[in-house]
């Protein structure tokens, strides 16, 4: 079993949720804000983020805005480019151990409009579901459109505003799902990489996500920086919940599958919000928090950023782990 030798890794579970709140914001955490890389910016020039250069639109316009449900997702947040480069990395724990390969499909949850993510890893496996509410489509397709061709990057690693014109207003309403196409071979691979509207509120969770006749689960849930007040709480770990749950019915039928892996990645910002997220996912999850050897630095202790894994407690006994 894949999920044994990857879960050894990982090391002790997170059995005392106030412990592990206490532990975390008991560091000397760096200020980081709210954590945008720039709220004001029309667009961004993100480069050497695992070796590429990105030009990333967003919308200061949006985020600033009384829509409701939430503007979050419109401009890019600092945890992104080091959750995106982390997770992509070959020495990825997730790529060591098998869990990921060119034959996984990933869903992520709140991507906003920079698909960063999508962008470094979609190439090396199979399937990439973006999903958020639907005022971000119209920028993360653009945004996935414009990068998928760009060179590598021969710069230091910096991130700076362009002098741009503010982008206009996304569209308001609900757009049909739209695809983002496939990433060409100069990123490492051809992958299908594609977003569709998904609130965690009102939509049902469905088979029909992995936008696949063939695939019916996904091999691994991603969220980065997510969580920002606790009202979100319970409606983004049920979300969580029902897209791991779609691997079971899978796993009845081949023994051989794994179960789904969902991992979350936040910047540490209210101990309030973060232990309400963390009591609510331990009980339907088994959780483990990534010990700092198996992250990048930028991601590591003191970094003001934490990244946590967790498995359905109905699908696996740890008697066997």
């Amino acid at each position: 079993m894949k999920l044994s030798g990857f879960l050894k890794a990982l090391g002790a579970l997170v059995q005392d949720v106030e412990e592990e709140t206490f532990e975390l914001f008991a560091q000397d955490l760096p200020s980081q804000n709210l954590g945008f890389v720039d709220n004001k910016a029309s667009s961004l020039e993100l480069t050497n983020i695992a070796g590429q250069d990105f030009h990333i639109t967003q919308s200061p316009t949006i985020l600033s805005s009384n829509r409701a449900g939430g503007t979050t997702g419109a401009v890019v947040w600092k945890i992104t480019p080091l959750f995106a480069e982390w997770l992509s990395s070959p020495s990825n724990p997730l790529f060591t151990h098998g869990l990921l390969s060119p034959s996984s499909l990933v869903l992520e949850l709140g991507c906003g409009i920079s698909g960063l993510v999508a962008l470094l890893l979609g190439p090396r496996i199979s399937r990439y579901v973006l999903t958020d509410q639907s005022y971000v489509a119209r920028l993360v397709e653009q945004n996935i459109a414009e990068n998928r061709h760009r060179p590598a990057s021969a710069a230091a690693k910096t991130v700076r505003p362009s002098k741009t014109r503010p982008a206009p207003p996304s569209r308001r309403g609900s757009p049909a799902p739209v695809s983002a196409g496939n990433v060409s071979r100069d990123r490492g691979g051809a992958a299908g990489i594609h977003f569709t509207p998904l609130d965690w509120e009102t939509d049902q969770v469905t088979s029909a996500l992995t936008g696949s006749a063939e695939a019916k689960s996904f091999d691994v849930v991603v969220a980065c920086d997510c969580i920002y007040n606790e009202a979100l709480v319970e409606p983004f770990v049920s979300t969580c919940v029902d897209l791991c749950r779609l691997r079971a019915g899978e796993i009845s039928q081949d023994a051989d599958e794994e179960p789904c892996v969902c991992v979350i990645a936040q910047q540490l910002r209210d101990p309030l919000v973060f232990e309400a997220w963390l009591t609510r996912f331990a009980k339907s999850f088994h959780t483990w928090r990534v010990p700092d050897g198996l992250l990048s630095q930028g991601l590591r202790s003191n970094s003001g950023f934490v990244v946590h894994v967790g498995v359905l407690k109905d699908a696996i006994s740890l008697e066997v782990v």
